[in-house]
């Protein structure tokens, strides 16, 4: 049986002019469904190129990559969407929530992109805010909100869709030592309802979250370990 995620010789450059900067350069990694992964490495590793191309938001120059089956590189423009909009939930550093809509307007905006009827929108959204525990404050804005709460609406909204993987780009990086802990605490028990969450960090008290750390260096995988 298949992995979830199959990366073979995968490779990412980059041409700026005359130079060739060489992002990935032949990975090869599979990842299980419902497996906890924290991809590290220094600035410029090549972990966010990583965690780009799984998101089908960039494709390898070379190589191959599947998830749950399908080959991305040849899906079209709007057969890629329609995988994002499914399959991944994206969590970002920076929050991305739209400062003058409600958390619950911000955790329901994937539906109106998928043509959920409003009722439907606003139910599914307001769940997804009870589960990360901001059921209370779905009328607030943004700007009412503190950090931690700011990203777990950013969390409702990844998981709003029902996506099978959850990508976290440095989730934590915005937040107190205190508010990480809370933050991940969720991740952690989201990979226990089984959902494969896989996230970019260069904290070890965040990676340790995980059960299985990949490093990278210079756009290869250095280490992979449980």
């Amino acid at each position: 049986m298949s992995a979830l995620i199959e990366c073979e010789d995968i490779s990412k450059v980059y041409t700026m002019g005359d130079t060739q900067i060489r992002a990935l350069d032949g990975v090869s990694v599979a990842i299980e469904a419902g497996e906890y992964v924290a991809v590290m490495g220094a600035s410029g590793s090549g972990k966010s190129t990583f965690m780009n191309l799984l998101g089908a938001l960039d494709q390898p120059t070379s190589g191959a990559l599947r998830v749950d089956g399908r080959a991305l590189d040849a899906l079209g423009p709007d057969a890629l969407a329609e995988f994002r909009s499914h399959s991944i939930g994206f969590v970002f550093q920076q929050f991305n929530l739209l400062p003058r809509t409600s958390a619950v307007e911000n955790a329901a905006l994937p539906l109106v992109y998928s043509g959920v009827p409003a009722g439907q929108r606003r139910k599914r959204a307001q769940a997804r805010l009870d589960q990360v525990g901001l059921g209370d404050r779905s009328h607030h804005h943004p700007k009412q909100l503190s950090g931690g709460q700011q990203q777990r609406v950013a969390i409702a909204r990844a998981l709003v869709n029902d996506p099978a993987i959850i990508l976290a780009d440095e989730p934590t990086g915005a937040l107190d030592s205190r508010t990480s802990e809370e933050v991940m605490r969720i991740f952690d028990g989201l990979n226990r309802e089984g959902i494969t969450v896989i996230l970019v960090t260069h904290e070890q008290e965040v990676a340790d979250h995980a059960k299985r750390q990949i490093v990278f260096r210079d756009g290869k995988i250095v280490e992979d370990r449980s």
